[in-house]
């Protein structure tokens, strides 16, 4: 069973303790501003505003691992995020998944949904962790799955 006993700082600074989304279904993304994948960000937006209401979060970390496509401070995301993206689910300050200092929920996602052929790495920006309400099951989307074509599974985990 995953835990969420995670306390986790938004691009605002405010310490956001990820317990409060007990109950949920969460997708957990690694996400980056300058990435291909970066669109992303607005199917992620739609899967939010449809299934909110039904207890549903998404919850994104930035990362600078891959390519270097996430430089920027808090403020600097944030601010691209309000120019390019109307993004209304919580975003945090940027982390590792991978390493030696990869954030622990993601250590603990990559062993629970190891990637294909077993990898526990994170192999690019824009995976994907959709956690179960009762946290006993966690799927791994890989970057190349877009947000719509997760929404089946999302239904499936809010029945």
């Amino acid at each position: 069973m995953l835990s969420m006993n995670y306390t986790f700082p938004l691009l605002n600074g405010h310490m956001q303790d990820l317990s409060e989304y007990d109950g949920k279904v969460v997708l957990v993304v690694n996400t980056a501003s300058r990435c291909g994948f970066t669109p992303q960000y607005e199917g992620l937006e739609e899967l939010y505003r449809q299934f909110r209401d039904d207890g549903f979060v998404i919850l994104a970390f930035p990362c600078n691992q891959f390519g270097e496509q996430e430089p920027g401070t808090a403020d600097e995301i944030e601010n691209f995020l309000e120019c390019n993206y109307t993004v209304t689910f919580p975003v945090f300050q940027k982390i590792e998944v991978n390493g030696e200092n990869a954030n622990p929920l993601f250590k603990e996602l990559k062993e629970l949904a190891p990637g294909t052929m077993g990898t526990k790495d994170i192999k690019w920006n824009f995976t994907k962790f959709l956690i179960s309400r009762d946290r006993t099951r966690v799927l791994r989307f890989a970057s190349t799955r877009t947000p719509d074509s997760i929404r089946g599974y999302i239904a499936e985990e809010l029945i």
